[in-house]
């Protein structure tokens, strides 16, 4: 046993004496009637709110994927390399109306993204942003 000889050794061993003896019995006691008013721990979970989640995912997804759908797919857009400001056109003989390619590569020849194409455009305007 350490020999205690100080004032403040004394109070130290003292007080450590107090805390072990008062925290021994307070351990083995029941928690329910303790006195200290919390219920007793339970497995339950708590119910799932889904509203919440959908509308922080929905209004994540319209940040992510506005870029995606206006990003501008040729590069060389709205300049004298652009090849595909170069259309294709042909005229029927049996008075049909002339066919051309300009229709599909026009709006990305003007820089336009994938919202701009005239496929993809309505499909991507279901997507959020």
């Amino acid at each position: 046993m350490p020999r205690i000889t100080g004032g403040a050794g004394l109070l130290t061993a003292l007080g450590a004496a107090l805390l072990l003896g008062a925290a021994a019995p307070a351990a083995s006691a029941d928690p329910a009637t303790a006195g200290t008013g919390l219920p007793e721990p339970s497995t339950k979970l708590q119910n799932v709110e889904i509203a919440p989640a959908l509308h922080g995912v929905s209004g994540a997804l319209g940040y992510a994927v506005k870029p995606a759908k206006e990003l501008r797919l040729d590069p060389w857009a709205q300049s004298g390399a652009d090849v595909l400001n170069n259309g294709v056109s042909v005229e029927p003989d049996q008075g049909l109306k002339p066919v051309s390619s300009s229709a599909l590569t026009g709006p990305l020849s003007g820089g336009g993204g994938a919202k701009d194409l005239a496929g993809v455009g309505p499909l991507l305007g279901v997507l959020p942003g």
